[in-house]
Order: C-alpha cells, then structure tokens, then sequence
C-alpha cells in the first residue's frame, strides 16, 4: 500500500507557507508569492563543517564545488549552458550547520531548473580528474582567503573562541586535509550525508506547493534513505578570556572582539538583535559613531552575531592603522561595558526596532530571501514565524532585557580578542590589561 505524505498547512497558526513532510524523508517548505514572475529554489543539506571529522575538515565545501563539475549524464559546461538558456541564477553555499544548492528562474522554467538540481544531489559523476583540478581551485581559495586578512580575522576569532569545538572549524578546511581528500572520501561523505532524511527543499515565489511536492516526488522517487538517524554531536562550548594576535605585514590591523551569545533556539535572539544593531549594525550605532565618524580611526567597523544549535557569538570587528590599534581596542571596550553597564538608552533602542523591522520588510521582497528564511529555518529545526509575528518579537524587546542579556555575555573572563597584523602580542602590552 501506498503511504501518504503527511501535509501540515499551519493554518492555525500561520498561513504564508506550506509544509510536506515526505515518507522518503525530505521535507518540501513553499512560500508562494503570486504577485511576481519568478521562483527560488533551495535544496538544503543538513550537513557543514561541524559534522566533519577532523581528516576532512573542508569536505562540506568541497563537496559543494564538486556537485558543480557534472553529473552521470550532463557535463558541468551542460549544467552552466542550460542554466544560462533558462535565464536563471545557479548558485551554492556552506555554513557550520549547512549547504544549500539554490536557482533562481522564471516561474515557467521551474520544472527543467528543478530536475536539473535533482540530478546535480542525485548522480554526481565524481570523477578522479574532476576531483584533482577541483582541490588546486579550492587550494587557490584557501590562498586568497589567507591573503585577505579582513575576511580571515573572521575565521581566526571563530577558532579562538571554540578551540576545541567543532563550529570553530573553517567551512573552507585547511591546505593539508584538501590536499590529502581522496575519492574514496568524497564517495563516503556523500553516501552517509546527502540522504533523503537530510534533505529539505525550500521554494518561494510563484509556485503551487503542489506542483513542488509533485516534482519532488517524480525526480527523488526512487531516493534511498539511511535507516538509521543521521545524530549531530551537539555539547556545550567551553569559553575562556583569551588575545591571539597573527603577525603578518599588512597595511591595516584586523580587530575582532567579542564572547560567546546564546543558542538560535533562545527566545532572547531578538533581544540580542537589538543589542547587536546597537553596538554596530548600522551608520547610528555606536562603533560606527565612535571609532569612525568621532576619531576617524577605521574605515570599516560593524558587529555582528552567529547563533548556532548550542552556541552563538556576538564580535565587533574594525580594520585601522597597525600603530591605532590599542586605541580602537579601548574605544570597543569603552562601548561594550557601557551597554553591559545600563549605559543604553530608549531612543536607541527604538532607533535599532525600527531600523530592524525595516531591513526586514525589505529584505521579504526577495524570492531568494524569502526562500533561505524557510530552508534556513527548517534544516536547522528553527521557528518559523510570520512578518507580523516577527515585528511583534522585536516590539516586545525593552531596554531592561537588552541590558540584562549584554550584561550577562559581555563577562571579562569570556572577552576573546583576535588580531591580524604587522606585530606580536609583545607589542601591544596593554591589551593584556
């Protein structure tokens, strides 16, 4: 007998998307937008660089690369070529947590966009050369990511921070594990990884969530699923006050300051959104005012948050001249303890609402957005919440709650301190203080 596929509809709850979870295992999320002419479309793995051992750090990125280079029965110019004769976007990503294979196209192109993806995750060709040429590009990525130290601070902190955690592993891995990858390895992680139970596809546009349920169906009908769990070691970081400086010559001095924030399953995220926005995420705030437009001392300065299943961090980041460093240094931890202290006031906080709230209706006018929100949120087991429920999270934010959540993370003995530059930590003596 045939079984069902078991729909939810949320209607109860919300009415902007579909959900079907399929007997294969893969669950298909849709957001339909009537109003325009194109489609997003999303297959999410749930597999990054967390779930790597050690050996093959980078093989979720690698992995990415090589769904790329052609299939049993198209090559990866045939994939290019047809994506270009479609008029449509084909792109991929790793995260920590997960990869995503993605097309954006006109709705009437859907159903050739999607069988093409579902062979690209069903019948790579794994090729001996294939895989060869593809770890001298990634090699050639891994030197232009050593060779741009404003992004590679980034990957440094994250290290720092959860040394003996896997979410401090870079998504790209390390010259040595790419180089030693055999064929045998890539089989294995494709084989254990990219299976049905793993695999959500997300779509958002102007599509029926039933047309999407349907080609699902007739292109991974025949998809074998692992029966066992596929279980994601999961255990709390452990985080201590730490000042790792990388000598290397450059013009500017990379900063990345910040401690370890809550889990993406904590109801304060909003509250740590608000706080964020704050301390950096716009031209008002207080890094951005202080360290830029008062001093003139960096060109670029921000913040930012990374929540993950069991962790997260929060990091303010500035580039200035090598011999401005302490002084950058002091001015981030001047404003830090100053929030973490009460130091906050209620036209910044109305101010970060706002400015969230606008970022975020504007962003919901993407298909592509609209698409990474649904498949981004159920590869990772997140709540999926409306526009209007959204807005009322962040309204409900006070100023109490933002103090109180900055003064609980912003604890000196967790205050991790990364730098990139032309000096050692020698040099810089008073960091230590």
């Amino acid at each position: 007998m045939k079984r069902k596929a078991k729909q939810e509809n949320n209607m109860a709850k919300v009415q902007f998307y579909k959900k079907t979870a399929l007997p294969s295992g893969i669950t298909v999320i849709t957001e339909r937008m009537s109003q325009v002419r194109s489609v997003a479309i999303g297959f999410w793995v749930g597999v990054g660089t967390r779930d790597e051992p050690e050996p093959i750090n980078g093989m979720s990125h690698f992995m990415e690369h090589l769904l790329f280079k052609g299939t049993k029965t198209r090559s990866a110019r045939d994939i290019s070529e047809a994506f270009d004769t479609l008029g449509g976007e084909l792109n991929a990503f790793t995260s920590k947590e997960y990869t995503c294979f993605y097309t954006r196209l006109i709705d009437r192109h859907v159903a050739n966009g999607f069988e093409i993806l579902a062979d690209m995750l069903q019948n790579p060709r794994f090729d001996e050369a294939d895989i060869l040429s593809e770890k001298r590009v990634v090699l050639e990525e891994i030197n232009l990511h050593e060779d741009s130290p404003d992004e590679r601070i980034h990957d440094l902190f994250a290290s720092s921070l959860w040394a003996s955690h896997p979410l401090g592993k870079p998504i790209l891995g390390h010259a040595e594990t790419v180089e030693n990858f055999t064929r045998s390895d890539v089989v294995k992680f494709f084989d254990n990884m990219y299976v049905p139970q793993n695999l959500v596809i997300a779509a958002a546009g102007n599509i029926e969530h039933d047309t999407m349920v349907e080609l699902t169906q007739k292109h991974f009908g025949d998809a074998k699923t692992k029966k066992e769990k596929l279980v994601r070691k999961v255990f709390t970081p452990e985080v201590e006050k730490k000042i790792d400086v990388y000598t290397k010559k450059t013009e500017q001095s990379h900063i990345c300051y910040g401690t370890e924030a809550i889990s993406s399953k904590d109801q304060r995220r909003y509250t740590l959104s608000i706080l964020d926005n704050i301390l950096g995420g716009g031209m008002s705030s207080r890094l951005f005012q202080e360290i830029r437009e008062k001093k003139g001392l960096a060109y670029s300065t921000y913040s930012y948050h990374s929540l993950h299943e069991e962790s997260g961090f929060i990091v303010a980041y500035a580039g200035t001249a090598p011999e401005n460093t302490e002084k950058v240094v002091s001015l981030m931890k001047e404003q830090i303890q100053d929030i973490a202290s009460g130091g906050v006031t209620d036209q910044e906080i109305y101010r970060a609402k706002e400015h969230l709230k606008g970022q975020l209706m504007l962003s919901l006018e993407s298909t592509g957005r609209r698409m990474t929100r649904l498949g981004k949120l159920e590869i990772t087991g997140g709540e999926i919440l409306s526009l209007d429920e959204l807005v009322d999270r962040i309204d409900e934010i006070t100023r109490e709650k933002v103090i109180e959540l900055a003064g609980e993370l912003f604890k000196p003995d967790k205050m991790v301190l990364t730098i990139i530059g032309p000096f050692d930590l020698k040099d810089l003596a008073h960091l230590k203080e």
